[in-house]
């Protein structure tokens, strides 16, 4: 992104990484105009969305769009190269569906341009994960001295940059503080985000002094800078007329797609996840701000989750108490043991140990106890996640009552397979649910509920490492479970060999874990 204090490597790569194409066919001569008149105005925005029903918010943007695209050659060649290539847009604007409405709310709501919204497509190709050769990482691509600056924590736990709400509000930040330091001009904006102000003050400054025009085409830039910001006018023009050029834009419900939830208390990424109904590769994608197995245990206290999992969430995580959303591990401190060493061993922190032990400094003793934070879903140690009420596992798939559920107004799977004392995941396989299957009301729901509901018992989930010489029988038979109960767990076949360091899970029941 940045060339002086936030440096941008050139280049381009499709897909990955700082997007700003490196003209792969492009000719790298001095920009020239096609037209005679070369200024541009300063910019002047409307303060109203168009009053006309949209349902896409490509259709949002197109509407909202205002900086005149000016007939200039990189502009146009530009131009042709994303219409050469339009897999490189389509495949973009699927990434972009569940951060695009949040980004065109925020420019929206500052009165800011909405061609903005499209930076993140030059900057990343809409990979929060993205990382430069510079350094910079995010949506936006920050560098860590402009993060900071503008907000951005970033330590062990947790990269802001990376966090897409959090760096949304950063970078607008930052283009309405170079649009006041430019003299209100969006160009001069833009190019000032990609090379920094002082490049662009100072270019606007030699201009004045040589009598030549200062509008952003007669500034002497970086190359990278005077190729980014037609490339951004380029991109502006080919989505407003994506139809005429044969470019095929996922849409993009106009509606909110994910809502950032406040948990007011560190958390296990497993838990959450588990919590939402959701894998926990599918909320690390939508969160891909924090670094290890849980948040941060000193903020953010955020997540972000998808919007028709958020009410769900809420409603589970304000059962469960605050200490039991991340896992403990009672340890004996041996001798020669250091309290980084210990950290470093359970892949946590020396402050989140200190925290969690009043610790005012790092003086341990051998004998003594730590409890220290760990993964739910270490392989090594078999940390618990979350504590459910399940039933008591059966030892024979005889002994449960077949019935027919009728699916009422508002049911939700969670709620029915908690009356039930089953889980959803058995409900869906009982069913054929899908994971995007919506329930009717007056559906017939088959549920194999247990006898005996009173032989409950608290029940946890466990990874467990597949070792040399493991069987399903073997790993069934030491954690009391059955095979069959592994193979729906972890959708395996029968005839399906287990690999040494494959991890597999079990649900198990906590007294017998020591076993």
């Amino acid at each position: 992104m940045r060339v002086s204090l936030y440096v941008v490597v050139g280049g381009f790569a499709l897909l990955t990484g700082c997007q700003t194409l490196d003209n792969h066919g492009i000719n790298q001569t001095e920009v020239e105009a096609v037209t005679t008149e070369n200024t541009v105005p300063e910019y002047y925005l409307a303060t109203e969305a168009p009053s006309a029903q949209i349902t896409d918010v490509w259709e949002r943007i197109r509407q909202g769009m205002q900086l005149p695209v000016p007939d200039q050659k990189l502009v146009n060649q530009y131009r042709d190269w994303y219409i050469k290539n339009p897999q490189h847009l389509e495949i973009i604007s699927e990434r972009a569906a569940p951060y695009m409405y949040l980004i065109v709310e925020e420019l929206e709501k500052r009165h800011l341009p909405i061609e903005i919204a499209l930076l993140p497509i030059i900057e990343s190709a809409f990979d929060p994960s993205a990382s430069s050769a510079s350094a910079a990482s995010g949506l936006w691509q920050f560098t860590t001295p402009m993060a900071s600056h503008f907000g951005l924590e970033m330590n062990w736990w947790y990269d802001g940059r990376r966090d897409v709400p959090a760096s949304t509000t950063a970078a607008l930040d930052m283009l309405e503080y170079l649009y006041d330091k430019t003299n209100n001009n969006w160009l001069y904006a833009i190019a000032a985000y990609n090379s920094g102000e002082s490049r662009v003050l100072n270019a606007i400054k030699r201009n004045e002094k040589k009598g030549l025009k200062t509008d952003f085409w007669s500034l002497d830039l970086p190359s990278e800078t005077e190729r980014y910001v037609p490339q951004l006018l380029a991109l502006a023009e080919v989505i407003k007329h994506a139809d005429e050029y044969g470019i095929t834009l996922a849409p993009i419900s106009n509606n909110p797609s994910i809502e950032v939830v406040d948990i007011d208390s560190q958390i296990d990424l497993a838990m959450a996840a588990g919590l939402a109904n959701m894998t926990t590769l599918e909320l690390q994608k939508l969160n891909p701000g924090y670094n290890r197995w849980a948040t941060s245990p000193l903020g953010p206290h955020t997540l972000v989750l998808p919007i028709d999992k958020s009410e769900e969430f809420k409603k589970a995580l304000a059962e469960t108490e605050t200490e039991d959303r991340i896992s403990w591990l009672r340890y004996t401190i041996k001798s020669g043991d250091s309290i980084g060493k210990i950290a470093k061993q359970h892949h946590t922190t020396i402050n989140a140990i200190r925290a969690a032990n009043g610790m005012k400094n790092n003086t341990i003793v051998a004998g003594k106890h730590l409890i220290i934070p760990v993964d739910a879903q270490d392989k090594q140690l078999y940390a618990l996640s979350t504590q459910q009420q399940l039933p008591k596992k059966s030892h024979a798939a005889t002994e449960s009552t077949k019935i027919a559920y009728q699916v009422k107004s508002g049911d939700t799977l969670s709620e029915i397979a908690q009356a039930h004392k089953v889980t959803v995941k058995q409900l869906s396989v009982w069913n054929k649910l899908g994971k995007s299957d919506k329930l009717q009301n007056g559906q017939k729901l088959v549920i194999l509920a247990p006898k005996n509901l009173e032989q409950t018992a608290q029940i946890r989930t466990v990874s467990y490492k597949v070792k040399s010489g493991d069987s399903l029988a073997r790993i069934a038979s030491k954690f009391n479970v059955t095979v069959a109960e592994l193979l729906e767990w972890n959708s395996l076949a029968q005839s399906q060999y287990l690999q040494p360091g494959q991890v597999i899970k079990l649900v198990v029941d906590e007294s017998k874990l020591s076993a």
